[in-house]
């Protein structure tokens, strides 16, 4: 579910109510994909960035308490120099399984600080 403000705005940005909607996305063909390891939901977003086949998760979507940051990097060609992170979930570590560019090349701007998931991280519909 999202929460979506029904909140009406006077031009000043302030608001005069702050009653919520609840409102299933996928009742209406929102595609919000999730990445889950060891049955636990590390990311879930509508706003992912799709690069060469991975869904590149915004910051805010993920859960930072499930990220261990890691000494790894790597470099790509045209998106620039990759850190990662470790997976952890109950105790096990999944090493590496997550990967983002805080400071990629220009062709690959819209995905800069989000992350990517591999080695077992499931990402669904």
């Amino acid at each position: 579910m999202r929460r979506f403000n029904s909140a009406r705005s006077n031009g000043r940005n302030d608001r005069r109510s702050t009653r919520g909607l609840l409102v299933n996305l996928n009742d209406f063909g929102v595609h919000m994909p999730k990445a889950v390891w060891n049955a636990q939901v590390i990311a879930q977003s509508d706003q992912c960035e799709v690069v060469e086949g991975n869904q590149y998760f915004p910051p805010d979507a993920v859960k930072r308490e499930l990220l261990k940051g890691s000494a790894t990097h790597t470099t790509c060609g045209w998106k620039g120099i990759a850190s990662y992170y470790d997976v952890v979930v109950d105790g096990q570590v999944n090493k590496d399984a997550a990967w983002y560019y805080p400071d990629p090349k220009p062709a690959a701007k819209n995905i800069a600080g989000y992350i990517a998931f591999w080695k077992g991280v499931k990402i669904e519909p």
